[in-house]
């Protein structure tokens, strides 16, 4: 680019900031920060009340019902409140505590849960096909790629089932919670 036209750029820029109001970018800076001071202000706002709304939900409502021998009420006004028990079991993400699961899953047998990918998708109870087809793939020379899965939905009702039956699942290679949940109906 020649000296002459980036000369006549520059002049061109700095006659663009001069036309620019100084005064009205600094008031759109100052409403752009008071929005993100409101933004920031309402989102705390609604994580308290998400906190306040669980704990009515899951603790005081339920106590109150039990406290009176009941799971759920009808209203007067034809709405009705009932209580329910939320189960909740993840995997965890560290590899190392994963494959623990898996493992307590085969050794309780309960290893049909776990779904084998190995370039083809094996579906709910034939872990051991899979294994047939890495061992094979690996005789014959290739690094087959495996990737091990427990639907998320297919673990949380087995934790449902074991807690109802009187059963427990360790902790230490699950993520697991139980807790009370308010459910209201309206008219």
């Amino acid at each position: 680019m020649s000296t002459e036209l980036t000369n006549l750029m520059e002049q061109d820029q700095e006659h663009l900031i001069e036309k620019t109001d100084i005064e009205s970018l600094a008031l759109q800076c100052q409403r752009l920060q008071d929005i993100e001071k409101q933004i920031e202000s309402s989102e705390e706002h609604t994580k308290n009340l998400k906190t306040m709304y669980d704990q009515i939900s899951s603790e005081i409502i339920p106590n109150m019902l039990a406290e009176q021998g009941l799971q759920s009420l009808k209203l007067a006004d034809g709405s009705s409140v009932e209580v329910k028990r939320k189960y909740s079991c993840t995997l965890p993400k560290d590899e190392d505590k994963k494959r623990q699961a898996y493992e307590w899953l085969r050794s309780n047998g309960l290893g049909d849960l776990i779904k084998n990918e190995v370039a083809v998708t094996f579906g709910v109870g034939e872990d051991n096909k899979a294994k047939q087809l890495l061992n094979l793939a690996a005789e014959q020379g290739y690094e087959p790629q495996q990737k091990e899965k427990v639907e998320p939905m297919t673990l949380k009702a087995l934790y449902r089932e074991r807690i109802e039956a009187g059963l427990d699942m360790p902790s230490e290679f699950f993520h697991l919670f139980v807790k009370d949940e308010t459910k209201l109906s309206r008219k």
